[in-house]
């Protein structure tokens, strides 16, 4: 079985709204600046872009408040033809705790990150459907280390679930992933050694853990 080439499929839908004279409204579930920075410049030439940030995955809360503070840098540093908008989620870390229970001693890449990435992308999906969105997706497969193919699979049935179209992509096409470093480094971006959560910043450094208190 072939697997689907979701940069051939992004490249057919931004064609097809250019035919059409269309600028589409795009609600992009960020999980941190470094990973939007090219997800935003390539995109926005092409989309009306909100930013949605909304990860309750991250520990501790100093690191999420962080991170928020480096997208905000960044959307107003980075050019971009087409309006980029920032909206905040709430940050509920008992919300992922709460998910993933049960699968705390996941290896990372595995079932605790799958159910994450639906908490994420279910509640990008409940704000682009409310938005009255054209479409939603995530920077999280510009990552070498996410699943493509699982995020499209949950962002698919998503779609499904609330009525607005999934934006089909794998950001780390096109060296897409080596230019975002190359725009971290431009814009001084901070690059976290770890994905956010407790757990996998316990498999990079668990000497780093605050073991008084998990969030």
């Amino acid at each position: 079985m072939n697997r689907r080439n979701y940069q051939k499929e992004l490249d057919r839908t931004i064609e097809e709204n250019q035919r059409q004279g269309r600028i589409p409204r795009l609600l992009i579930h960020s999980c941190c600046a470094p990973c939007s920075s090219y997800v935003l410049e390539y995109l926005s030439e092409y989309f009306d872009i909100t930013v949605y940030y909304y990860n309750p995955n991250i520990y501790p809360g100093r690191e999420y408040h962080k991170r928020v503070k480096e997208q905000e840098m960044l959307i107003r540093s980075i050019p971009h033809k087409n309006p980029i908008h920032l909206v905040e989620g709430a940050f509920e870390p008992e919300e992922f705790y709460s998910v993933v229970r049960g699968h705390e001693n996941d290896r990372e890449g595995g079932e605790r990150c799958f159910l994450c990435y639906r908490l994420r992308l279910s509640e990008a999906a409940k704000v682009a459907a409310a938005g009255k969105y054209d479409y939603f997706t995530t920077t999280l497969s510009i990552s070498p280390l996410k699943n493509a193919d699982k995020l499209n699979e949950i962002g698919e049935e998503l779609a499904e679930e609330f009525g607005v179209a999934y934006l089909s992509s794998d950001f780390k096409k096109r060296n897409g992933y080596k230019r975002s470093v190359e725009l971290s480094e431009k814009y001084g971006l901070y690059r976290q050694d770890y994905c956010g959560c407790v757990f996998s910043r316990r498999e990079r450094a668990p000497e780093a853990l605050d073991t008084n208190s998990r969030l």
